[in-house]
């Protein structure tokens, strides 16, 4: 069903008059970033209100997970062996999943925590998920301080591919924001979003190669296969190239851990799908979500 034919109608003079909802964009561009931008640095300004310790509540989790997956795979597994800088790849692995599931599962209820403005006030609805993903990507920054001194701490110096590490970092949020139109839109009618969303979430922390190397996996029996089963998941393929281009060559790049590099096709695609299928839904929702609350 086209947007036009999800619109309600009523009887007028000269017949049946289209009632137009509230969209996705607006009619202003510049109103949706001022008004998503307004959203996000009211959430994370109130996320440390009050606070003594502030910012360094933000970084607990992402240091508590790596203090104790590092003592385990490390001490108890010696899965660093002979790797270089894996400490910090670790962190750095917690530390985008951090930002990854932050930002989708703020997504899910953003809506639905937006109910009062959605239901009382005409504005670009595409600010609510998008300021969501937004006040992620600010966490994101501050988060990645303690893996850039960390590494520098190590003896790394900074080379061209921390460049690349930027343009990564950017289809990492593309990627995350296709999800959130997604998953915001699909929550408003079935609920069940949220825990199913819950459980996939950690099916891709273990299944993403945040705390393993792909050593480990290209010894096994039918290696080779397991890594380009693993690579096809946009969020492991982004986090090996972030490492390969953030942390060391050393780290292999997805395109030298998959049997052909045409294979890379699939994330890329899986990404590109998330945000033309996200937006395309979310556009033809966007009139009729407060009705849906």
């Amino acid at each position: 069903m086209s947007v036009a034919e999800a619109e309600p109608h009523i009887e007028g003079g000269n017949g049946l008059r289209e009632v137009k909802g509230p969209t996705a964009l607006g009619d202003d561009p510049s109103r949706l970033w001022r008004l998503t931008w307004t959203l996000a640095t009211t959430d994370f300004k109130l996320k440390f209100f009050g606070s003594v310790l502030g910012y360094l509540w933000q970084l607990m989790h992402p240091l508590m997970l790596f203090g104790v997956l590092y003592l385990v795979f490390s001490f108890a597994l010696n899965l660093d062996t002979g790797v270089e800088y894996f400490p910090v790849a670790l962190l750095l692995g917690i530390v985008l999943f951090s930002f990854f599931s932050e930002a989708t599962n703020q997504a899910v209820r953003s809506l639905m925590a937006r109910e009062n403005l959605v239901r009382k006030i005409d504005f670009p609805r595409l600010a609510v998920p998008l300021s969501a993903v937004l006040t992620s990507v600010f966490n994101l920054g501050l988060n990645l301080v303690p893996v850039l001194v960390f590494l520098l701490a190590s003896g790394a110096t900074p080379t061209a591919g921390w460049l690349g590490f930027v343009l990564i970092m950017a289809v990492l949020i593309a990627f995350a924001f296709g999800l959130a139109m997604l998953l915001s839109v699909a929550f408003v009618r079935f609920r069940d979003i949220e825990p199913i969303w819950a459980v996939t979430l950690q099916i891709l922390f273990y299944s993403s190669g945040v705390f393993f190397t792909f050593d480990t996996i290209a010894q096994q029996q039918h290696g080779q296969l397991y890594l380009d089963l693993i690579m096809c998941n946009p969020f492991a393929m982004i986090l090996a190239q972030a490492r390969h281009w953030f942390i060391d060559t050393s780290w292999e790049s997805p395109a030298q851990a998959m049997s052909s590099p045409w294979l890379l096709l699939i994330p890329y695609g899986l990404i590109a799908l998330s945000l033309i299928a996200g937006f395309l839904i979310f556009r033809a929702q966007a009139p009729k979500v407060a009705e849906d609350l």
